[in-house]
């Protein structure tokens, strides 16, 4: 007979990586993507996350955030669907140490501290899926290491959206995060993006502050080849989000209009090169 996978723990082992030393959980709750829609209204949140996930924010009593404000804003989203188990002012909402923090492996452990006393803890996200583009990666590799088990709720995620609708390749791509702010540096690395992406047929998937979308996209047009194609993914599950895709030299004349305002993500994949009429020929 096959052995279950994962192992189960078993009382008084050690160091195998897999028992489970506590009894609490780590769940990583996935946030709607509508929350930088600015000046309208807010949709119910079932429209951006299964009822499942938002039974499970419910119940939470203790959470790990980027910002304890906005996650009180969405517990009151949660609440307006699936009553929370007990008040909002007496949820504990912690907030991740800012990157580069010195104690970050202490910060990580004392975050966990309910968790090791029993209780379920979730990790929520600004937006999307928690630790992906997002901070939070820290908190989740301490709980592995503290034997806490770790569940990742279903949830949507921009750069797999954008992805998805950009017709580009799908089965080898990398997300790459921001590009330098200084134009010569930012330049110089789509460049390499471009030249990597010719060589291996990889989409490259890039982000930014939205205010900056704007300048990213025209270093984009400035600097792919006309031939490459570009896919924008702006406002994804929002009402007036879009999905474009074409090659360069297409956007170039359509001149489409960059909101500054909304989150987007931007997908790239350059064509091959062609071999020459006398490599062709040794063929």
């Amino acid at each position: 007979m096959m052995a279950p996978w994962p192992p189960a723990a078993q009382a008084g082992s050690a160091g195998s990586g897999f028992e489970r030393k506590v009894s609490g959980k780590l769940y990583l709750v996935p946030n709607a993507l509508d929350v930088a829609a600015r000046g309208k209204a807010v949709p119910d949140l079932q429209e951006g996350l299964p009822l499942g996930v938002i039974r499970v924010a419910a119940r939470l009593a203790h959470w790990v955030a980027e910002n304890a404000k906005a996650t009180r804003a969405f517990l009151k989203r949660v609440g307006s669907v699936v009553p929370l188990a007990q008040s909002l002012q007496s949820i504990s909402i912690l907030e991740l140490p800012r990157t580069g923090a010195a104690n970050d492996g202490e910060s990580m452990h004392g975050l966990l501290l309910p968790a090791r006393q029993g209780h379920d803890v979730g990790l929520i996200s600004e937006a999307g899926l928690p630790a992906v583009a997002d901070p939070g990666a820290g908190l989740v590799s301490a709980a592995h290491a503290e034997g806490i088990e770790v569940i990742a709720l279903p949830g949507a995620s921009s750069l797999l959206l954008a992805l998805a609708a950009s017709g580009l390749e799908g089965q080898n791509f990398a997300f790459v995060g921001y590009l330098p702010v200084d134009a010569a540096a930012r330049a110089a690395r789509i460049r390499e993006l471009e030249a990597h992406s010719r060589q291996t047929g990889q989409t490259q998937l890039v982000i930014e502050t939205p205010y900056r979308n704007p300048a990213l996209l025209a270093a984009l047009l400035a600097t792919l080849a006309p031939s490459t194609r570009l896919a924008v993914g702006c406002g994804l599950t929002q009402g007036q989000g879009w999905n474009h895709s074409a090659p360069v030299a297409k956007w170039k004349s359509a001149r489409r209009v960059m909101p500054a305002d909304v989150p987007a993500t931007f997908c790239f994949r350059a064509e091959a090169r062609q071999p020459s009429h006398a490599n062709a020929s040794r063929c």
